[in-house]
């Protein structure tokens, strides 16, 4: 019933801790906080209860500002959907099980998510447009890791 939490470090491609992800622990929803590596904190994920289908919320200052899920229907390959407040969307698809695949706007490539740079076991890459908010996708990422893997509590 309860997450108990999991946190953890993004490094950039030179092994500094640029993001923290702090899994909140014993919370009834599921929550976790991305945070700079100053402490400050930048996007909450938040478990949305009642929903017809896993969701989880991006929030900035409590308000939301993109919600994921998974798309109902998806033949070939996981899918999930970012809807971005402002009437943006990303699409997240590709082998997620596998951490290989990519995030797109428009169609446009803007992240690729890759375990096949590493050795290490639990570690994959996230590579982002310079172009985009970091923060924001790697708060998407989190989302889509945790609905991919079935959301249940630790």
């Amino acid at each position: 019933m309860f997450s108990i939490g999991d946190d953890y470090w993004i490094e950039n491609d030179s092994g500094d801790k640029v993001y923290k992800v702090d899994g909140k622990k014993l919370r009834i929803r599921k929550t976790w906080v991305i945070e700079d590596r100053g402490g400050q904190e930048l996007y909450t994920v938040r478990e949305k209860k009642l929903a017809i289908r896993d969701t989880l919320r991006i929030e900035r200052d409590g308000d939301t500002v993109a919600t994921v899920r998974k798309a109902l229907i998806s033949p070939i390959h996981d899918r999930f959907k970012v809807e971005l407040k402002d009437g943006g969307e990303l699409k997240a698809k590709g082998s997620i099980m596998d951490h290989q695949y990519k995030i797109e706007r428009d169609g446009k490539r803007i992240a690729e998510v890759s375990k096949k740079w590493f050795k290490i076991r639990d570690t994959y890459g996230i590579e982002i447009d310079d172009s985009e908010n970091a923060a924001l996708i790697l708060a998407a990422a989190v989302c889509i890791e945790e609905l991919a893997r079935g959301g249940d509590a630790d």
